[in-house]
């Protein structure tokens, strides 16, 4: 496994370009698939890719703000206090690669946003404290916990269909957490990947020093600057930016809302759980002058969204408007049965997903044909549209968009871990597909 490692790392290292130009090439490729499988013609094409540049600008924000929010959280002092300590208990490359992998795997079951940046936060921290560990194999293995987001507590498609007024409601009706995230089955290949992914991470660290690159400490972003001690020098307006009343005031009655919301019978769903990362990360860092220093490291992290979610906004106007889209799931659809059809709505997923990351949102133009299918075939609904959602967090490991912030908190380069992630995708993908392929044929 390491000399296949080291081997993927030098092909990705010397042949993979910037994930813009990954995401310029993909829209190439895709036009030509328009035209060559649906017969669209390039103008067609053109005015698809146009028209659709800017269609996911309320989504890009979402998502914006649950990775700025979650960045915020996971750097407030009770949080790195957390990390900082973890981080001092380790003192082997391997127990650090083991540790990475479960911080970012249980941080990301509980919110995706909070444990992509939670992943490489305890990588850097550990990188920094154990002597010999391998940094960008300690980045990977941090980011390789966010392929359990999506059958955790922030997973897109089954908060979406669980949410009374969804889209497909009439197709499909009302899917109850406990037939998705919380079926046994499906908390089974989270804790198989809690145990089996963090100790085939470990097992992937170079055993030659030479093999080994260690983090620069001087790329490590400093801790947001303190207040001086001497508060006669402050000004008015520094002091009211110190003081501790406003993010506390307006963190409790952010507290309070949340409380009488769910109590009235409220969802939770994407603003929701934004609401509620900010406003924690606004009431532990208990003063406004912290809060605005962290985030504008924060939003520095997601230039990556802003730029390119368009141009995967651009490539879905084409998967939709040619019908290209529908071409790839419904053969899905027609080569498979009632038992088989979850397995490959995962297996389509994942395909559709390389090409446009959504974080869930490529449920909105596969979801409709996928159900259709399960209509057809008497399929289970709920396996269905879980297939679909566990493909597009498998194949996550190697679709460059997502990895961003966390190279952005690393400042690595994508080559550098991309070796890694290809092996992580097998062993993952070989979890994930045995898993869905046992659920549809469960009653």
């Amino acid at each position: 496994m390491k000399t296949a490692a080291k081997l993927f790392t030098n092909l990705t290292n010397k042949y993979m370009p910037d994930p813009l130009v990954i995401a310029i090439g993909l829209t190439a490729l895709t036009m030509l698939l328009a035209m060559v499988i649906r017969g669209n013609s390039f103008l067609e094409v053109t005015s698809q890719w146009g028209g659709g540049f800017w269609d996911l600008l309320a989504f890009s924000m979402q998502m914006t703000v649950i990775l700025v929010a979650g960045y915020i959280l996971a750097k407030t002092p009770l949080v790195d206090r957390g990390l900082t300590a973890i981080a001092h208990r380790v003192s082997s490359p391997r127990a650090a690669i083991i540790v990475a992998t479960l911080v970012g795997g249980i941080g990301s079951w509980l919110n995706w946003g909070f444990g992509l940046v939670l992943g490489g936060l305890i990588a850097q921290k550990l990188a920094l404290n154990v002597k010999g560990l391998h940094y960008p194999l300690a980045i990977a293995a941090g980011y390789s916990g966010f392929a359990l987001y999506g059958i955790g507590l922030s997973g897109s498609v089954p908060l979406l269909i669980a949410t009374p007024g969804h889209f497909l409601e009439e197709q499909m009706g009302l899917i109850d957490l406990g037939r998705t995230i919380f079926d046994p089955v499906i908390l089974g290949m989270v804790i198989v990947l809690l145990i089996g992914l963090p100790l085939f991470n470990a097992a992937l660290h170079p055993k030659d020093p030479l093999d080994v690159k260690e983090i620069d400490p001087t790329t490590v972003a400093p801790a947001p600057e303190k207040i001086q001690a001497d508060k006669s020098s402050l000004t008015v307006g520094e002091r009211l930016n110190a003081s501790p009343v406003f993010s506390i005031g307006i963190g409790v009655l952010a507290l309070i809302y949340l409380v009488q919301h769910f109590a009235t019978g409220g969802s939770l769903d994407l603003n929701t759980v934004n609401f509620a990362l900010l406003f924690l990360g606004i009431l532990f860092l208990t003063r406004p002058t912290y809060f605005l220093d962290t985030l504008n490291d924060g939003i520095r992290l997601a230039a990556g969204i802003v730029v390119q979610y368009p141009f995967y906004a651009g490539i879905m106007g084409i998967l939709t408007g040619s019908g290209l889209v529908v071409s790839f799931a419904a053969w899905f659809g027609d080569i498979s049965s009632a038992e088989t059809l979850p397995f490959l709505s995962f297996l389509s997923g994942g395909v559709i997903n390389l090409l446009a990351p959504s974080g869930g949102g490529q449920w909105a133009v596969q979801g409709p044909v996928m159900i259709e299918a399960a209509n057809q075939l008497n399929a289970d609904y709920a396996k269905t549209a879980l297939g679909v959602q566990i493909g597009d967090q498998w194949t996550n490991m190697v679709q460059p968009f997502w990895i961003l912030p966390v190279l952005a908190i690393s400042k690595l380069k994508l080559g550098e871990v991309m070796g890694y992630l290809v092996l992580i995708l097998v062993f993952i993908g070989v979890i994930f597909g045995a898993g869905v392929l046992l659920w549809g044929y469960m009653g």
